[in-house]
């Protein structure tokens, strides 16, 4: 065989033994929101949520432990759960003003599938969320609901920063919070603002996460809409799903 012949063959031979060099897997995030499992409503709400990108963004891991409030649409937790594998689990808490049979057979339904993942309930002005536990939360769109008061919900007053002396409790020294919600226009009000348009501003959060012993370690502009003016409830289907929202990453710092 002439030199030439014999060296193609075997570049050949040592590219078909180790084809795995050239290919590399899915990571964990990827490869959850790829799962035939996932619930197809919470599948449709992929374009606007960016979940590939913005937990890329906070930085979950393999192995996390998270804490996911207001989860009782197991959106967040169908994905973490998956990605963070066998050796990490997902606390989903729920308000109890918001329970439902109906949620409970959901959890059923995922916690069959992916067994690290555990619900918790309790009013909303008492988070059941144990301490010293967790290394990663997402607070999605909901955040502002700690101004709201509603009657009809049976959503007493509350006091943010003893609502969020739980959430910090909760996390490990070092852990990531991060916090997704509608922009709001600065005003003098947040409550009102709240109530009205279910939104608030960005500069209220940061103050408020600084004072309970977080430090913002990052933003991201991802999900923001400069073609929304911060004037429509974000419930209104001139708005609903493309609203302006602010990404901030903080982290335990005391």
């Amino acid at each position: 065989m002439k030199k030439s012949a014999y060296l193609a063959v075997v570049l050949a031979l040592t590219a078909a033994s180790v084809p795995a060099l050239a290919a590399k897997p899915a990571d964990g995030i990827t490869a959850a929101l790829a799962s035939p499992d996932r619930g197809a409503d919470n599948v449709k709400l992929d374009e606007s949520r960016k979940p590939a990108e913005l937990l890329k963004f906070l930085g979950l891991r393999p192995g996390m432990r998270v804490a996911d409030p207001f989860g009782g649409n197991f959106y967040w937790a169908e994905i973490t759960g998956r990605a963070v594998g066998p050796t990490g689990h997902v606390t989903v808490w729920e308000p109890q003003q918001f329970y439902s049979q109906k949620m409970y057979d959901a959890y059923q339904a995922v916690q069959a599938k992916q067994p690290n993942v555990w619900m918790r309930v309790s009013p909303f002005e008492a988070p059941d969320i144990p301490a010293g536990k967790y290394d990663f939360m997402l607070i999605n769109l909901d955040y502002h609901d700690v101004y709201w008061q509603n009657d009809k919900y049976k959503i007493v007053r509350m006091d943010p920063a003893e609502w969020l002396k739980t959430i910090n409790a909760a996390m490990k020294p070092g852990a990531i919070v991060g916090v997704v919600d509608h922009v709001a226009n600065a005003s003098d009000d947040t409550r009102a603002t709240v109530d009205k348009l279910h939104r608030i501003d960005p500069e209220v959060v940061k103050h408020d996460f600084e004072q309970a012993g977080f430090k913002l370690v990052g933003t991201s502009s991802m999900l923001r809409n400069p073609n929304d003016d911060h004037s429509l409830l974000v419930f209104d289907p001139q708005i609903r799903g493309k609203t302006d929202r602010f990404i901030y990453k903080f982290k335990k710092v005391r």
